[in-house]
């Protein structure tokens, strides 16, 4: 009898992890879910799930026990949209460089049989970011470094650790760096939300002919990769032989004016966008997908405009019920004193 393939997935009551346990299921793979929070929308598909601060070293132990042979896809971090990252450098920081480190250490001991770290394209430097008509990233771009400040330095030093865990342990780990995911099943308020979603947001509650707010001026760009894709990107990388960063994300660039008018577009809404001051990260970023084509003959391939009505139904969706479930206002009885 064929042994049923296992895996563990950190993160997995987060946004991707969420997708990703879901389709580790449906290859009829056996999973451990960990997380500090189940997940917010829907309930998880793992055989397993636990909550587990993997900030402590003890709770990490206890969450690898028994994976010798298993997969281990590590999501788990402390990060959210740019307002988020950067205005909480510090705690990223802290958070992140323990959870990834001790994650590393404890998949090491257990001899796991491959180990995936998701990295970010915030570990690009910023020297090569300053225009919205953007040099698509290749990954060896990374260098001389100059990433993100906090959250990219942190997954940069990451990325670093897994190449010497090869390197010094023989622990056979992949990198991937993702570019903008989004989708359903996603934070979409509460000030963690990434831009498409927070976008669609904005969108769904705006009257027709109303406004919506914008960061900065708009013509920041970036690339956008749909959950799925970033989901079959892992399950490949993990069952190649590439052992380096690697891209996985869209290489179709796109202003957040223009973002705005499409999810519009798709909502059916004329909205005016008006321009406020908040975070707005770098000028321009983009993946350049050769590396990936050529390592794994795939790409991301689901469009902006697939993804976006996906994931503008699901909020849209998620905002009507809101207003559905809350209570009604209280009203006087007929002839009551008004007070």
């Amino acid at each position: 009898m064929t042994p049923v393939p296992r895996a563990i997935v950190t993160g997995a009551g987060g946004f991707i992890g969420h997708h990703l346990v879901a389709a580790l299921k449906a290859d009829g793979y056996w999973v451990r879910g960990l997380d500090l929070k189940y997940p917010e929308f829907g309930t998880t598909a793992a055989d397993e799930f636990e909550l587990l601060d993997l900030r402590r070293w003890e709770q990490c132990e206890t969450a690898l026990r028994d994976a010798r042979g298993a997969e281990v896809y590590n999501l788990a971090a402390n990060m959210g949209g740019i307002g988020y990252i950067e205005h909480h450098k510090a705690v990223i920081m802290h958070d992140n460089v323990l959870i990834n480190t001790h994650v590393l250490e404890a998949a090491r001991l257990q001899g796991v049989a491959r180990y995936l770290y998701t990295s970010s394209a915030c570990v690009y430097p910023l020297y090569r970011q300053q225009s919205p008509d953007v040099t698509p990233l290749r990954e060896e771009d990374a260098y001389p470094a100059d990433p993100e400040d906090g959250y990219g330095w942190e997954k940069l030093f990451s990325e670093r650790q897994c190449r010497h865990y090869w390197e010094d342990h023989g622990l056979d780990t992949r990198v991937v760096r993702f570019h903008n995911i989004f989708g359903p099943l996603g934070t979409y308020d509460g000030g963690r939300e990434k831009s498409p979603a927070a976008i669609c947001r904005k969108v769904a509650l705006a009257d027709a002919g109303g406004t919506v707010e914008v960061w900065g001026d708009g013509s920041q760009t970036r690339s956008y990769c749909y959950v799925d894709d970033a989901v079959e990107g892992m399950r490949r990388l993990i069952r190649s032989d590439h052992r380096d960063p690697i891209n996985v994300g869209q290489e179709r660039l796109i202003s957040i004016n223009e973002l705005v008018d499409l999810v519009a577009s798709i909502a059916g809404k004329r909205v005016e966008r008006t321009h406020v001051s908040g975070a707005q990260g770098v000028r321009g970023r983009t993946s350049d997908n050769t590396r990936v084509r050529q390592v794994l003959g795939w790409e991301p391939s689901v469009s902006l405009e697939q993804g976006l009505r996906q994931t503008y139904d699901w909020i849209a969706a998620q905002l009507a019920a809101r207003v559905a479930a809350a209570p009604a206002p209280s009203r006087a009885p007929a002839g009551a004193p008004l007070r």
